[in-house]
């Protein structure tokens, strides 16, 4: 009975059945099947260990088995984690167990964030930084709930997807390559054309309750779900697609600390136009001439032009932190200015016209004879913050990047087939549930290595009661591509 290639696809009468990496496939000449083994019915004694706090959120015995096979399978080194891929290779589940628990069993996915999150608010540092940000989920047809033609990132350009927005808690360590982060909730993006069009909405299972937001409204969800779920972070860090007068406006008015990349036309207004004096008051007309001319606002400039202007002395280089390359060094300028929005044909009582509090305009270039992007920054942090302090927080993006990644590659997070809103909330929740799970074992410190044992299966793992990894489990952190045996 000869093994196939770990590499190669398993083929049954013309179709590509699945990936046998990490998977034994039997193939008996004599009776012409193809058997593919099922993975241990037993539990992986780290992960029953690492549910127990979340059990009493699943009512039902059923569903908690179901939860256990359910991540046991996106643990797997599994090219395709959904649920049909998990059933035929994960022992003592079915397919319709599976989706029973994405779909019909009794539990919140919102309530699981929430308790995964305060466990590790108890073990994080106090002082840390919320990451917004935004994953596309490629898609095919039209009925698979928020899918839209749009802009998705995993595939650079305009495609078929669905968009996520989410929040990743980083701690403060901006200079270091490996800072902890985990993520804290997600919520899917539902365009317009789909909260029109209640029909579709109905097939979608999208609650009555869900309308319009955009997705720096999400954002803002999601900021003050952090809050409550007592997240300890002092700056908001987000991309080009948050750093718009509205988001920063409503921040501003949390009295939030932030850093948000902007658009080359974002607009500001210095500080020393402001503080001129006004001009004279024109003289009073008569009656009947109209209203008298309401004060305007300071001349607002693009976020480019400010920049543009400052002589090349003021720029400064500076180094935030060691990538894999070597050191990550640009070329910096700190200008202090006021966002505002409007043009001279508005009064500053306008609703077009605002002007908000002083902050920093951060600059970026690259470095001489170097290839690379000019970008923008505006940020509301203190006259005194330094400029290699603005650089650091201005490139802490990368983390929740980086939890994409593993999470599409470790955790299936891009592999859910549902079509219905509850359904993909609760795989969200689970990929980010087991993706908590790598972050732990990681952390752990590793086992003493144990003697070489004869040509046998080693004996099943008992639990140990700290929780830390079992001296017989195979347990790695996501980007190594091996998970767990």
């Amino acid at each position: 009975m000869p093994l196939l290639d770990g590499m190669e696809h398993l083929w049954y009468n013309g179709k590509r059945l699945v990936n046998t990496t990490l998977l034994v496939l039997c193939y008996d000449s004599k009776m012409k099947t193809l058997s593919l083994p099922k993975g241990s019915p037993d539990p992986l004694p780290e992960l029953a260990t690492f549910l127990e706090p979340f059990a009493p959120l699943f009512r039902r015995s059923t569903t908690r088995k179901s939860l256990e096979r359910y991540m046991t399978g996106l643990l797997t080194d599994l090219p395709r984690k959904n649920c049909e891929a998990i059933a035929q290779t994960v022992a003592n589940t079915s397919l319709e167990q599976l989706q029973h628990l994405l779909t019909d069993a009794a539990w919140d996915p919102l309530a699981l964030d929430e308790q995964r999150v305060r466990s590790l608010v108890a073990r994080s540092p106090k002082k840390g930084v919320l990451v917004l940000d935004e994953v596309g989920l490629p898609k095919q047809g039209k009925s698979s709930v928020g899918v839209q033609h749009q802009y998705c990132g995993a595939l650079g350009k305009q495609g078929n997807c669905q968009v996520v927005v989410s929040a990743e808690y980083v701690s403060d360590e901006p200079s270091t390559s490996r800072p902890l982060h985990w993520p804290i909730s997600a919520h899917l993006y539902l365009p317009e054309s789909w909260t029109e069009d209640r029909t579709r909405c109905q097939r979608g299972h999208v609650p009555e309750t869900v309308s319009f937001a955009t997705k720096p409204e999400l954002a803002l969800q999601l900021v003050e779900q952090a809050g409550v779920w007592g997240v300890p972070f002092q700056t908001i860090v987000a991309d080009a697609g948050y750093g718009i007068p509205s988001f920063l406006r409503v921040l501003d008015e949390r009295q939030l600390s932030y850093v948000c990349a902007v658009a080359s036309d974002f607009g500001v207004r210095l500080p020393a136009e402001m503080e001129q004096a006004p001009a004279e008051p024109e003289p009073s007309r008569p009656r009947g001439r109209g209203q008298p001319k309401k004060p305007r606002p300071a001349r607002r400039y693009d976020a480019s032009t400010i920049t543009a202007a400052q002589p090349e002395e003021a720029w400064q280089t500076i180094t935030w932190r060691e990538g894999s390359q070597g050191s990550l060094q640009k070329q910096f300028i700190a200008i202090r200015v006021h966002a505002g929005t409007g043009c001279a044909r508005h009064s500053e009582t306008h609703g077009r016209s605002w002007t908000g509090p002083e902050g920093w305009l951060l600059g970026e270039r690259p470095l001489a004879r170097e290839e690379g992007e000019p970008k923008w920054f505006f940020s509301n942090l203190p006259a005194d913050t330094s400029l290699s302090r603005l650089v650091e927080l201005a490139h802490l993006r990368w983390p929740i990047e980086q939890f994409y990644e593993d999470a599409k590659g470790e955790c299936g997070l891009a592999d859910f087939q549902g079509r219905s809103w509850e359904g993909l909330h609760r795989h969200l929740a689970l990929v980010m549930l087991a993706y908590t799970f790598l972050m732990l074992q990681s952390l752990s410190p590793e086992p003493e290595p144990e003697p070489a044992m004869p040509a046998a299966f080693p004996p099943c793992p008992t639990p140990q009661p700290s929780g830390l990894p079992s001296a017989g489990a195979c347990l790695a952190f996501p980007g190594c591509g091996l998970v767990a045996h």
